[in-house]
């Protein structure tokens, strides 16, 4: 088994772990304490990048788990012991948002470090070059 196809397999027992916590009891929903806010920005950041290592495409991915948790938490709405929460909701998609644009930033650097390789520093090195003797012939 190669490791694409492991994170891939990971990623989709994340997602089926994530369905389980968002409809599931109440109070089998963990909680770190720093407030619900906290818990639905990281764990959605957390779990975005899971997505992202199996499949990296962050404005794709970014945007079907935005969706995807809005539509856990509206779901929440229809069982007894839970209830919908629309600013739960927007903390959960700035997470999955955040972790893609950070994605998506570091895959766009990297192929701009990547495209440029060593003309990069030969442009920077001709550029000293031609400050040095700037406007004075000696």
């Amino acid at each position: 088994m190669t490791a694409k196809l492991g994170f891939k397999l990971f990623s989709v027992v994340a997602l089926i772990f994530l369905v389980f916590l968002a409809l599931g009891p109440a109070s089998w929903q963990p909680r770190s304490g720093f407030g619900w806010e906290l818990d639905h920005f990281v764990g959605y950041f957390v779990f975005t990048w899971i997505f992202l290592l199996a499949w990296p495409r962050p404005l794709i991915i970014g945007t079907a788990l935005s969706l995807f948790a809005l539509l856990l938490e509206n779901l929440q709405s229809f069982l007894p012991d839970r209830s919908s929460y629309f600013v739960a909701a927007l903390y959960s998609a700035a997470g999955v948002i955040t972790a893609a644009l950070l994605a998506e930033l570091f895959i766009r650097a990297r192929r701009q470090l990547q495209s440029n390789g060593p003309t990069a520093t030969h442009d920077a090195v001709r550029i000293d070059r031609s400050k040095r003797n700037w406007g004075l012939r000696l």
